[in-house]
């Protein structure tokens, strides 16, 4: 038996959820026994006493109580156990004597906890709970970390001596089935977009409003393109803040700009299949989930040189360092050229093969016979 550890639910860390559920429903599928627990919201659903509180008494949810629901499942029989996000690290120590496998999905905010520059500052509690879960990691049996750039960051913070966990890279697979869709059939899915007009070109952005995300750069980039493309910019993903929208005033361009609040799955593939191009001039990522999945609709990626992006934009990727905005600008009028989009959507798609979620579980079924001698 597997046992996977999720997210609290009220932290809406939507990325992870969907990471443990893959495994689950990887897991399941090639035939392995296992179960998902994570944190339930009991104290934590009392939302009437404001933000802080509630907080605080999320903490009670996941750090009091669920630990002794963890503790009785163990002693019920597990073979391994496997914290899908390394920012439960803090688990591990009520885990033993099950071997015990951690998916690192990026070090940022640890390193932001221990005053390293990564966009992710850390408050004074902030602080204490990254190096908790630093030496969360630093018990656990295995780390298994998303890229080589997050595996580095491992070995650097993680190393200690005889004692340090095994460490591996596991390249993520997609979450859902990315692939190329026929032009009507995406024309479809877009055309009851508010703002979009089908009958120009566009390029996206796929994210959130974190300072590393760098939206600000998406609009100057675009705003760069304005006299020379008669295109099209959509932000999916968070709704872009009262100052990005002042931003996108200022540059001239608000009238071109769409945003589209969380897409759900079909509706993004649509958007990444339409695309000119994903413009994505990330400072930090742990991995970079929008490259992977464009790439497999066959959007051409222009992105950042940062941390593992051009990793997992391979040679398909157009990357430039992230201050080169001019370069990122470029590149969207050398997309508009449907040859050359052609060209780069092929490398894409090919690149993209990389990204199965079968390698991946099989690559974790390793990794637990690794753990689990009699497995």
């Amino acid at each position: 038996m597997v046992l996977l550890i999720g997210n609290y639910a009220p932290d809406q860390q939507q990325s992870m959820q969907r990471f443990s559920t893959m495994m689950l429903q990887g897991l399941t599928a090639a035939g392995v026994p296992v179960e998902l627990i994570r944190p339930e919201p009991v104290l934590g659903n009392f939302r009437g006493a404001g933000a802080f509180v509630a907080k605080w008494l999320a903490y009670v949810d996941k750090f009091l109580l669920f630990p002794r629901k963890l503790r009785a499942r163990i002693a019920a029989g597990v073979a391994v156990v496997h914290i899908c996000d390394h920012s439960n690290a803090m688990y591990v120590r009520h885990c033993q004597p099950v071997p015990v496998l951690v998916t690192c999905h990026d070090l940022l905010a640890v390193r932001g906890g221990l005053g390293e520059s990564t966009d992710t500052p850390a408050s004074a509690t902030g602080a204490y709970l990254q190096r908790w879960i630093l030496s969360g990691l630093r018990k656990a049996d295995a780390v298994a970390c998303i890229s080589s750039a997050t595996c580095e960051d491992a070995q650097r913070l993680l190393d200690t001596g005889e004692n340090a966990p095994r460490l591996s890279a596991i390249v993520l697979g997609l979450n859902y089935p990315y692939t190329r869709l026929s032009g009507d059939e995406a024309a479809t899915r877009l055309r009851g977009l508010h703002g979009l007009d089908l009958d120009k070109p566009f390029v996206l952005h796929v994210g959130s409003n974190l300072r590393r995300k760098n939206r600000e750069a998406v609009l100057r980039i675009f705003a760069r393109t304005k006299e020379q493309w008669d295109g099209q910019l959509v932000f999916a993903g968070e709704a872009l803040t009262p100052e990005l929208d002042s931003l996108g005033r200022e540059l001239g361009i608000s009238s071109r700009i769409t945003p589209v609040v969380n897409p759900d799955n079909p509706l993004l593939e649509a958007l990444y299949n339409r695309a000119t191009a994903l413009v994505y001039p990330s400072r930090f990522e742990g991995f970079g989930w929008p490259i992977a999945e464009a790439q497999a609709c066959g959007c051409p990626v222009i992105c950042s040189d940062c941390g593992p992006m051009p990793e997992v934009a391979g040679d398909a990727g157009l990357i430039h360092p992230v201050e080169d905005e001019a370069a990122f600008a470029a590149d969207i009028v050398r997309l508009s050229d449907p040859t050359e989009r052609a060209r780069w959507s092929a490398r894409s798609l090919q690149n993209a093969e990389r990204f199965s979620s079968e390698h991946m579980i099989a690559e974790y079924l390793q990794l637990y016979k690794t753990l689990v001698p009699q497995w």
